[in-house]
């Protein structure tokens, strides 16, 4: 009896088989849209790549005046000054913009609504200056609130209150924005449950919408705090002094020249860097049930 052998086994000694098996692997292995896609993508990477590259080569070839510039006083007191108001900006925003977000992610689509979610949005869409310009009007020592609360002693012009509202301002759509994307995702008929159960809608809102949204207020937090503290021409409209970083960085560039500014903005870029990356790392850690909703 004869036996057969398959002609296309890949183990045989044949000189066409085993090559064009290997060929068919490899093709069947390489994503040509995903590998399109890191190389289209790697562009915006590399720009900032290169961009660093260039900055860190020029401070690096000159340590001791990186470290001088680095470890003095006024540096290290204005990143001290502009995290702690961007902070303080973010606090505000949970305040008030958590309800705001809140209401605009349960109410129904209406004009009113689309009002106000530009409304809110209009902050992303106005040139810097212009936006430091109404924070300046409104809060100066003639303005609408700037006046009143001058009399009680609370003065925003060239103030850290100033810098505070300023950057408030230019942060909150990225903070209502993503909160309130994180409560459209909480499914409805989970507070309905939990109203059926007897809860009113204070209880429901602070039991189970928003622990299943503490992903999404962490983020939006984080945006916001990242915008504010990057903003420079909405707060010297109003709070020129005391000086936050991007304010110290154009002050040196104007009076010492391209060589101190260099090293201030080569320092916070390590120092944001750093705040960031573990700030990026902890939301690993922070409100994995969301997916599970």
């Amino acid at each position: 009896m004869k036996t057969g052998t398959l002609s296309s086994d890949p183990l045989r000694g044949d000189g066409e088989a085993a090559p064009s098996w290997w060929r068919e692997r490899g093709r069947r292995h390489i994503d040509w849209c995903t590998a399109g896609f890191c190389i289209m993508g790697g562009l915006l990477v590399g720009i900032t790549v290169l961009a660093l590259a260039n900055m860190a080569t020029a401070e690096l070839a000159d340590p001791v005046h990186l470290f001088k510039v680095a470890a003095s006083s006024e540096v290290i007191g204005s990143i001290l000054l502009t995290f702690g108001a961007g902070a303080s900006a973010v606090l505000l925003l949970i305040l008030f913009g958590t309800p705001l977000a809140y209401v605009l992610a349960r109410s129904r689509p209406s004009r009113f609504k689309g009002v106000v979610e530009s409304i809110v949005d209009i902050p992303l869409i106005l040139p810097h200056t212009v936006a430091g310009l109404l924070v300046y009007l409104l809060f100066m020592r003639r303005g609408w609130l700037g006046a009143p609360l001058s009399e009680v002693g609370l003065a925003f012009e060239d103030a850290l209150p100033g810098t505070i509202v300023a950057m408030l301002f230019v942060a909150s759509p990225f903070y209502v924005n993503t909160m309130r994307e994180g409560f459209e995702k909480v499914p409805v008929h989970l507070e309905n449950v939990a109203r059926t159960l007897g809860a009113g809608t204070f209880t429901t809102f602070r039991t189970v919408t928003l622990p299943l949204s503490l992903r999404h207020m962490y983020s939006g937090a984080v945006l916001a705090w990242g915008r504010a503290i990057g903003e420079f021409a909405g707060v010297i409209m109003i709070a020129y002094y005391p000086f936050i970083i991007s304010t110290l960085i154009y002050y040196s560039f104007t009076t010492d020249g391209i060589h101190t500014s260099r090293s201030i903005a080569f320092t916070v870029i390590l120092v944001s860097f750093g705040v960031f990356y573990l700030l990026r790392r902890m939301t690993r850690y922070l409100g994995r049930y969301d997916d599970r909703v």
